[in-house]
């Protein structure tokens, strides 16, 4: 079965916690804090696999959970940092935020790309000795993993996608120009999966082409195959429409030709004004007045017309070659990149709730929506540290602290980001 679209959960490993310890040696007199740190937790890593060709696995194990990075021991061993979590997905994958759309990868290079973070490992007791706080008593634990409901769609990696009715010829194409082996049949939807094709023009020149299957009227609204398919279309460089020029099927040429460039525009208004040709099939089932007239009319529209027969590879070098020579014109196939997420409003924060415990002089911080954003915050960028001083304010964490004791000079713990405390 051809499963083009998943949604997964996944969460990238807990850091391990900081270790309590202190030095113990005979005839070593104050040894001092001696705890090891945590490890880093596991990454939520995503690669692509040649071998994969659709999103059929992901129905039957829907959850993902990294290791988490172990825990810091005495004689200031840091912990070990857990492997990473390695999911393999068919090139081309999307992996997209399934609450808010936002994408995260789009694995369709041969790098692995990291979608969850594991979390940092906790500081041991050393990192908080001080002139006058020389026996720390705490040590800070691991910082939660990364965790995200995601949705994997695969959009397959085409250079030219043939598109057009039923039973109008695609798949007789895509089998004589390429060494893809699509079911042909004189019925509608004999093709029920996208087919993926290599043209080779040369030694050192070729193109993949792809056949979309299950357009029909209303395939942008979800009729017929076509709203599980229409994705892939959006990758192409190059669109080939495909007619009908005899009418064989009891219907309109024409008015084919308009419907499924209507769908295409209905379903992203960014393939309306992608690069097409028009491939005119079954012409020996008509007459050359026939032919000509389809011929004025998507001249007169500004698309280049190629008739055929692609039954017997009847005149198809010419659209061959004509795909050549526009792809050479054209930008490399789509890559779509990460998105940044959206950074809260401050004056929407004011409802969050923080908490503060004081630790040995420390003043610690915790809050579950505090640590998402500290990952959004760049503190070398003087505007992102502006807008991270308003957010202290209006969501209430200055107010806290206030509450807590704190006084100019002491220290501030954020989870990993320390500072001092200042009016």
């Amino acid at each position: 079965m051809f499963v083009d679209i998943a949604k997964i959960f996944i969460k990238a490993g807990d850091g391990g916690d900081g270790a309590v310890a202190f030095h113990r040696e005979k005839y070593v007199a104050s040894g001092g804090p001696d705890g090891g740190d945590g490890g880093r937790g596991g990454n939520i890593v995503f690669a692509a696999d040649d071998h994969l060709s659709t999103l059929a696995d992901f129905r039957y194990k829907r959850k993902y959970i990294a290791q988490k990075g172990e825990n810091g021991r005495s004689g200031r061993c840091n912990g070990k940092k857990a492997p990473d979590l390695i999911i393999r997905v068919p090139r081309g994958t999307l992996v997209k935020e399934a609450e808010s759309g936002r994408v995260l990868a789009d694995v369709s290079d041969d790098e692995p790309v990291v979608v969850a973070k594991g979390g940092k490992g906790g500081w041991g007791n050393p990192h908080f000795a001080t002139p006058t706080r020389q026996t720390p008593r705490f040590a800070k634990p691991g910082l939660p993993g990364e965790q995200f409901e995601v949705q994997l769609e695969l959009k397959l990696l085409a250079d030219v996608g043939i598109v057009g009715f039923p039973n109008v010829g695609k798949s007789t194409l895509i089998s004589v120009v390429s060494e893809a082996k699509p079911v042909i049949a004189n019925y509608h939807f004999t093709t029920i999966t996208p087919v993926l094709g290599v043209v080779r023009m040369g030694p050192e020149s070729s193109f993949v082409m792809a056949d979309i299957p299950g357009l029909i009227e209303g395939a942008g609204d979800g009729a017929g195959l076509g709203h599980q398919f229409l994705r892939h279309v959006e990758r192409c460089r190059l669109l080939v429409h495909m007619v009908d020029v005899s009418g064989s099927e009891g219907r309109d040429p024409k008015e084919d030709f308009r419907i499924i460039n209507e769908e295409l525009k209905k379903f992203n208004p960014e393939l309306a004004l992608r690069p097409m040709l028009v491939a005119g099939n079954k012409c020996d089932l008509t007459d050359d007045e026939t032919v000509e007239d389809f011929r004025q009319f998507v001249e007169a529209q500004g698309y280049a017309f190629f008739p055929m027969m692609a039954a017997i590879a009847y005149e198809t070098d010419p659209l061959l070659k004509a795909i050549q020579q526009q792809l050479s014109t054209l930008p490399p196939i789509r890559r779509y990149e990460p998105e940044a997420p959206a950074l809260p409003d401050p004056e929407q924060m004011s409802a969050k709730e923080v908490k503060v415990t004081r630790e040995d002089g420390v003043y610690v911080v915790e809050a579950d929506w505090l640590l998402n954003v500290l990952r959004m915050i760049d503190f070398d960028d003087s505007e992102s540290l502006q807008y991270f001083q308003r957010l202290l304010q209006s969501a209430g964490v200055i107010d806290a602290l206030k509450q807590a004791g704190v006084e100019e000079g002491d220290t501030v713990s954020l989870y990993d980001f320390e500072f001092e405390y200042m009016e």
